[in-house]
């Protein structure tokens, strides 16, 4: 892909790169975390739609990466910007920096992360034409996402017994890192100044916290809030379950870093 950047100044680009970053770590880490799923779902459909899922969380990160990539323009392809970077150089949200868990934990995890990540993504404007191209397509993608997260969402809450209790303290235990997701990027004012958001992400989790609400409050389900974090709070240290992961996901590339993969 040719990507201009000459309507792009300094501040903007560093901007924009921090905002690609964490948005392709997000769908990174979570893609490769739901992959662990597959073949231990708990009924074969979902065997068959978590590893569809996930593998659809990988392809995005990747275009996200390939983006980023080219406006680095620092040696480096997709592959390395994904595989290469010590743990504490990931810049995903705090949401998932969380164990994959029970299946009420992935549930819980997925439902508070596939609602926030579209209203980020539904944040993304038109001011530079590679990332606009790509959000829509990924948005028609993440639409499936969102719908199936609601339907499990809607099934264990109303199921009962052990199935709700889990579900709900599933919940109880993300809620407080759920806004992450929607911590202000750094540099943001240029980003919106650029049109390459639409909004403030102060804008999107307000309406994405409306939205959880009327979701979760005819499930008798009340969670309380905090406003996202700031930045450095939001993707900060990662943590033992996250440094697992990576150990995982880097184990064949670091086996011989010469090859070509």
């Amino acid at each position: 892909m040719t990507v201009s950047l000459a309507a792009l100044d300094a501040r903007t680009r560093t901007a924009l790169a921090g905002l690609l970053l964490s948005m392709a770590d997000d769908e990174f880490v979570i893609g490769f975390s739901d992959s662990e799923w597959t073949g231990i779902a708990p009924i074969l459909e979902e065997d068959v739609a978590m590893s569809s899922i996930a593998q659809d969380e990988l392809g995005h990160a990747r275009a996200f990466y390939e983006l980023l990539a080219a406006l680095l323009d620092d040696g480096r392809d997709a592959d390395a910007l994904a595989y290469d970077r010590e743990p504490e150089a990931y810049r995903h949200a705090r949401l998932l920096d969380h164990g994959r868990g029970d299946w009420a934990m992935t549930i819980a995890r997925r439902f508070l992360y596939d609602t926030a990540d579209a209203a980020r993504l539904a944040s993304i404007g038109d001011g530079w034409p590679p990332l606009a191209e790509l959000v829509a397509k990924i948005r028609r993608e993440e639409r499936y996402h969102v719908m199936h997260a609601l339907a499990w969402a809607h099934r264990l809450a109303r199921a009962g017994g052990e199935a709700r209790e889990r579900f709900v303290a599933a919940l109880e235990a993300l809620v407080p890192d759920a806004p992450s997701v929607l911590a202000a990027p750094e540099g943001e004012a240029a980003l919106i100044e650029a049109g390459i958001l639409s909004r403030s992400m102060a804008e999107a989790f307000a309406g994405w916290w409306t939205e959880v609400a009327g979701t979760l409050g005819p499930l008798g389900i009340s969670l309380a809030l905090e406003p996202p974090p700031d930045p450095a709070r939001a993707r900060a240290v990662p943590s033992d379950d996250f440094r697992w992961l990576w150990g995982e996901f880097t184990s064949v590339r670091r086996s011989d870093p010469r090859a070509t993969w």
